[in-house]
């Protein structure tokens, strides 16, 4: 296919309310793809990633959310970034590839020569034009992301040895026992529609083997899983590994920044990543100010166009205001996320923290934390309508929406 007629599609898994669990309380509010990092929805970074992508006709969006959830962001998306973006509901739970697999025909209707998968709760960089130029000189059917990460952490993701002249995958594992490699699997994929007929062959393994014991060869083994539905086709363990080593996947490798979003913690880091790459990609969405007839700003911070900081308070490093926020007189914010709505009064500090959607924050009070990301109370969060009274102190806690907080508390979970 000529480089004229290629079409290429994206599709971007946002999972669905169960996964939504572990960013509790904030995703009581809002579905976790469309909590704000650096004041835009965690999804609309690989949107806007995707969209640098050539010859991109579609992005779709794939989960189990209501759709409601969606449609006025696909809406308001599309018409930012003039590309497409469609959100499709499964029925229910299939898996990373069965979820691509049972939306083919929809995925397949522009006749893509080419189709991105991307995990929403990751971040990074997203080279992903550098990638498809990669895939193609490969030739394979997919190229896998990757990146080098210590021996520790390795094994909180795929492992996967690759060669290091022609960059095949030989080995992939997900999240083994024992080091096998400190090179991981960073969750985007690019595929070529040959994709689908792979999967094809794990349902067609799965349906053989609910009706007989009998399973002929060892590949048969490896896609034919006892305790999965039929339906239901995982990635990595269904897919990439059988793979490795059959000259069909290759890796892509990238030197910059990337983190997985397991935590409403890595939020405010992966936060702080994306603010100081608008530096180079998009500066105007960065704030500036000298204390004089605005706020003192710091380091990277975005400020919502609506929203009222006075002169006095000091803003930064890593801060992102969203709409309609409310700040008062010698208020300082560092390393944190401010939610829509909410009212931040006289000589409050806010440090390592979340503060949720309309909550209040009295004068001289205190929002804080020690900032360690990999902890449950590393940050402290306010869930949705907290309020924090004149001069209370609240460090290293977890409060859940609609409280009133009259005495300082550490280190606790207010339910």
């Amino acid at each position: 296919m000529d480089s004229v007629d290629e079409k290429v599609v994206a599709v971007i898994l946002v999972a669905g309310p169960s996964k939504g669990t572990r960013f509790r309380p904030l995703s009581f509010n809002t579905p976790e793809p469309l909590f704000p990092l650096a004041g835009q929805p965690m999804v609309h970074h690989h949107i806007s990633a995707c969209k640098k992508i050539p010859n991109l006709v579609q992005v779709f969006l794939i989960g189990y959310y209501d759709e409601r959830e969606f449609a006025l962001y696909c809406s308001s998306v599309s018409n930012e970034l003039k590309v497409p973006v469609r959100y499709l509901k499964e029925d229910k739970p299939h898996g990373s590839a069965g979820s691509l697999y049972y939306f083919r025909d929809r995925i397949m209707e522009e006749t893509p020569s080419h189709i991105f998968l991307l995990n929403f709760d990751v971040c990074c960089n997203f080279p992903l034009p550098e990638m498809l130029e990669a895939h193609k000189a490969y030739g394979g059917i997919g190229t896998l992301l990757v990146i080098k990460v210590s021996a520790e952490s390795a094994s909180l993701f795929g492992e996967l040895v690759a060669d290091p002249t022609s960059q095949e995958v030989l080995h992939y594992t997900e999240k083994p026992e024992t080091f096998v490699s400190n090179l991981i699997n960073c969750g985007i994929y690019v595929f070529t529609p040959n994709i689908f007929s792979v999967i094809h062959e794990v349902y067609r393994l799965r349906e053989e083997k609910a009706y007989t014991r009998h399973v002929p060869n060892y590949e048969s083994q490896q896609f034919a899983i006892r305790s999965l539905p039929t339906d239901f086709v995982r990635l990595d363990q269904d897919i990439l590994s059988p793979l490795a080593g059959k000259k069909q996947l290759y890796t892509y490798e990238t030197t910059e920044f990337w983190e997985q979003i397991k935590t409403p913690g890595m939020s405010i880091k992966c936060s702080a990543l994306y603010l100081s790459r608008f530096r180079s990609t998009s500066p105007h969405l960065l704030a500036s100010g000298d204390g004089n007839r605005s706020a003192s700003v710091v380091g990277d911070v975005y400020v919502h166009p609506s929203a009222r900081v006075h002169p006095t308070a000091k803003i930064g490093p890593n801060v992102s205001i969203s709409a309609n926020v409310r700040i008062a007189p010698g208020v300082r914010l560092k390393n944190c996320i401010v939610l829509d709505d909410v009212e931040i009064m006289e000589n409050a500090v806010v440090v390592n923290a979340i503060v949720g959607w309309k909550s209040s924050l009295g004068r001289w009070s205190r929002v804080q934390a020690n900032g360690d990301y990999d902890t449950k109370l590393g940050i402290t969060i306010l869930g949705e309508s907290v309020t924090v009274e004149d001069e209370v102190v609240v460090i290293n806690s977890i409060v859940l929406p609609n409280k009133v907080l009259n005495l300082s508390m550490q280190e606790e979970i207010i339910l």
